[in-house]
């Protein structure tokens, strides 16, 4: 997985990430490499470009050209970590990812991340097979019940300590994401173990439930 950055405790290079980062989209020479996997975790500085955010707000931007790199060239990506990317919003995330053939995808740390966010994740990453969204406070039953639908093929799935989500979470995996072999809702405090078992009992293919201090119980459910 490529992650542009720098040794630990070495200064930051003139240009920073934001140049490591044209070159491995090929934006200073040449066309795009066709990379598979990128790490872009902790990059505080990754921002939506100034055409996203006049789209939402409905206005018209007179300079809609992306300026520098953009996720849209990575069209062969599979795995993408955006952990704690803290300046990314709903409407950067639907603008940039429409990676059909994605199969991992890191959204967790993400303060801004809401329903509508995670809605278009689901529509524009359908092939997802893990997904991390955990620490997504914004995130709620709602949400779920529109974006499961469109990962039948998630396999490993983190909403640790997703603090809003209940058992109708729960309830709409476990009809949608029939392929699901490991969840982790630790620290969800909306969901009691009696939900949890439950769901276990409805998707006994599932080897692994992580359901730490749910209800207020530290219990992993393993077959």
């Amino acid at each position: 997985m490529y992650s542009p950055g720098w040794p630990v405790g070495a200064a930051e290079p003139r240009h920073g990430r934001g140049w490591e980062l044209a070159r491995a989209l090929g934006s200073v020479h040449g066309a795009p490499p066709q990379l598979a996997s990128l790490s872009l975790a902790h990059c505080s500085s990754l921002k939506p470009h100034a055409e996203l955010e006049h789209q939402a707000s409905g206005t018209k931007d007179p300079n809609p050209e992306p300026q520098g790199p953009s996720l849209l060239m990575l069209r062969a990506l599979q795995e993408l970590d955006l952990t704690a990317c803290s300046k990314l919003t709903d409407a950067s995330l639907a603008k940039v990812l429409q990676f059909p053939r994605l199969k991992q995808l890191s959204l967790s740390l993400l303060p801004a991340l809401t329903d509508k966010g995670l809605v278009a994740v689901a529509r524009g990453c359908p092939s997802l097979e893990r997904l991390v969204l955990s620490h997504c406070s914004h995130l709620s039953d709602e949400g779920w019940a529109q974006a499961a639908s469109s990962w039948p093929r998630l396999q490993h799935l983190n909403l640790s300590s997703c603090s809003q989500l209940t058992e109708q979470t729960l309830d709409a995996i476990g009809q949608a994401c029939r392929r699901l072999r490991v969840l982790d809702v630790a620290m969800c405090p909306g969901i009691n173990m009696a939900a949890v078992r439950r769901f276990q009992a409805q998707m006994p293919q599932v080897s692994c439930v992580q359901s730490r201090f749910v209800g207020g119980a530290d219990l992993t459910l393993t077959l």
